[in-house]
């Protein structure tokens, strides 16, 4: 069991060898980017949620 562990540890170096990271560039571009959809989105569903609102408040004051 302990030789699947020692060969399991070197293969996970020799894969952790093979990765690239971004740089910081591109790390910040891509940081942005979500920034900008999180807040696209956001947005989105604040419009639709009032809009929604809006329309159950005159549904429900129709009657009064």
């Amino acid at each position: 069991m302990a030789v699947n562990v020692l060969k399991f540890m070197r293969e996970v170096q020799a894969e952790a060898k093979k990765t690239t990271w971004p740089s910081r560039k591109e790390t910040l571009q891509t940081t942005g980017l979500v920034l900008v959809m999180v807040l696209i989105t956001a947005l989105f569903f604040l419009t639709v949620d009032q809009i929604i609102g809006a329309g159950m408040r005159a549904l429900f004051n129709a009657g009064n």
